[in-house]
């Protein structure tokens, strides 16, 4: 099963910037909007505009809210994402294609 949001959730996801190290994606959604199920690496993420979400991970779900232009960071995880505010999603997600460093 593909688990890459740009094929999965292309309605949502468009890949704006790749090269050998990293991957831009923009996202927008809805409010009510859901993904199906998909992967992230490591990511830097930076909101363009404020949202409300939950997040489906590792079976346990998790609201996040953003607030427009805020940057954060993201481990590299498996979810689904719904839109559970009452305004648009639009952020940038910047993901790593280096492995993560093996700690010492």
């Amino acid at each position: 099963m593909n688990k890459d949001p740009a094929i999965t959730n292309a309605d949502k996801y468009k890949v704006i910037f790749e090269n050998d190290r990293i991957r831009v994606l923009e996202y927008k959604d809805k409010p009510g909007d859901k993904t199906t199920p998909h992967h992230h690496p490591d990511t830097f993420t930076f909101t363009l505009s404020a949202f409300e979400r939950k997040l489906y991970v590792d079976g346990s779900e998790k609201i996040v809210k953003k607030k427009s232009h805020e940057a954060g960071w993201q481990p590299e995880q498996d979810h689904v994402g719904e839109n559970i505010g009452d305004s648009d999603t639009h952020t940038l997600l910047v993901e790593l294609k280096e492995p993560r460093p093996v700690e010492k």
